[in-house]
């Protein structure tokens, strides 16, 4: 019997692609510094943990399907504090910020529209579209550039009849870019002008450096019927198991469809949700500790990656990963190199190669992305063991 072409296409996740050749390398005795993935080793809040600890309801039961309203309620509170002004009802709580992707895609799109996205991005709305019946239009974005938008002409160049919406990270993965303002509207604008959908993916509102500011797509006039955002705890406080995200918009046609989809996963998960809810009054302070811990992460990391000649990046201004374009042809031998054959003092480094973040054949083959998401001393560590493997592996191919 034959598998449906949707389950055959799928992507298979790139950064998760290599965990066998780590898995062999760990049987063998080999410490790996995992940088391959957006895990981050900050402390989940005290906060929410004390949730899972003292929840003493007999039963687990259902809650709404659009979410729990004591959560939503506060999240109109969080997002007024970032100047969001939404109300409640333009808020549906998701199991996680892939089902609120998942969401926007199948509410905006039919069958085969297309959705413009600046490459490179976040490998899994890859496997979205693909689930949703949609086709990712790529808008190539450059390591030489630090992955900035290109000019509006070229934008609008990729829209065609078939164009539903456009869709940004902002701040982004895996390039840490993080759009101004101007972009921000530039991208409004073309959306006014072609009625399209913007969905703007905003995880990563909390981490941006360098004294930038971030634009949510919800702050821009004239866009209310337009503009739809997706967002997640998982990064905010650490917690990438609770699986609590949302989906936003003031387009009240669009929350009515979107909530049928809700409706058939029956709702997002209870005790989740009321441990995301005890962390919306967590202080600023918590926040700006954070942020100057990834600061330094951040800096750690590229200031090591400057010391490799012939290396091509741009420091990243948000988020906590960097896309760095390696004097190498294949990226992912390399990566697989180090997992198998390289370690310094039995120990060795885990990244993720780039080439499965972009839709474009053959782009991104010699780049990588790291997460900097460990502490200062093994981040420290782990980037001179990267840095020493990288010198060993150029000489083997001379």
């Amino acid at each position: 019997m034959k598998l449906s072409n949707r389950a055959i296409n799928v992507q298979a996740s790139p950064i998760r692609k290599l965990m066998p050749f780590a898995n062999e390398a760990k049987k063998k005795g080999k410490k790996i510094y995992h940088l391959n993935i957006g895990q981050p080793d900050i402390e989940t809040p005290k906060e929410m943990l004390d949730v899972y600890k003292n929840y003493e309801d007999k039963v687990l039961a259902y809650g709404p399907s659009q979410g729990l309203e004591i959560y939503r309620d506060n999240l109109v509170r969080y997002y007024g504090r970032h100047k969001i002004n939404i109300g409640v009802n333009d808020i549906i709580v998701t199991t996680a910020g892939s089902e609120a992707i998942i969401f926007a895609m199948m509410t905006t799109c039919n069958d085969g529209d297309e959705i413009i996205v600046p490459e490179p991005f976040y490998t899994n709305y890859n496997g979205f579209a693909t689930m949703a019946g949609v086709k990712l239009v790529s808008l190539t974005t450059y390591a030489e550039e630090g992955f900035k938008l290109p000019a509006s002409n070229k934008i609008e160049a990729k829209i065609t009849e078939n164009t539903k919406a456009i869709m940004l990270c902002n701040p982004g993965n895996p390039t840490g870019t993080v759009y101004p303002a101007e972009d921000m509207q530039r991208i409004a604008d073309i959306a006014i002008k072609h009625n399209l959908f913007v969905i703007s993916d905003e995880v990563y509102r909390e981490f941006i450096y360098d004294g930038l500011t971030h634009t949510s797509i919800l702050t821009i006039p004239g866009l209310e019927d337009k503009a739809i955002m997706v967002d997640s705890i998982s990064k905010r406080y650490s917690a990438c198991g609770a699986r609590i995200g949302c989906l936003i918009s003031r387009n009240k046609e669009f929350m009515a469809a979107a909530l049928k989809f809700a409706q058939a996963r029956l709702c997002p998960p209870t005790i989740d949700q009321l441990a995301a809810n005890a962390c919306i009054d967590i202080e600023a302070e918590y926040f700006e500790g954070i942020l100057k811990e990834y600061d330094k992460r951040r800096n750690i990391v590229f200031e090591e990656l400057q010391k490799i000649e012939g290396i091509i990046c741009v420091i990243p201004k948000g988020a906590f990963y960097i896309i760095a374009k390696l004097p190498i042809d294949d990226a992912e031998d390399f990566a697989k190199w180090m997992l198998e054959e390289f370690s310094l003092d039995n120990e060795t480094v885990m990244f993720a190669p780039a080439e499965g973040f972009y839709a474009t054949p053959g782009l991104g083959r010699n780049e990588i992305r790291i997460a900097y998401i460990l502490n200062e001393n093994d981040l420290g560590k782990a980037m001179k063991i990267f840095r020493a493997g990288l010198e060993k592996y150029k000489n083997n191919r001379t």
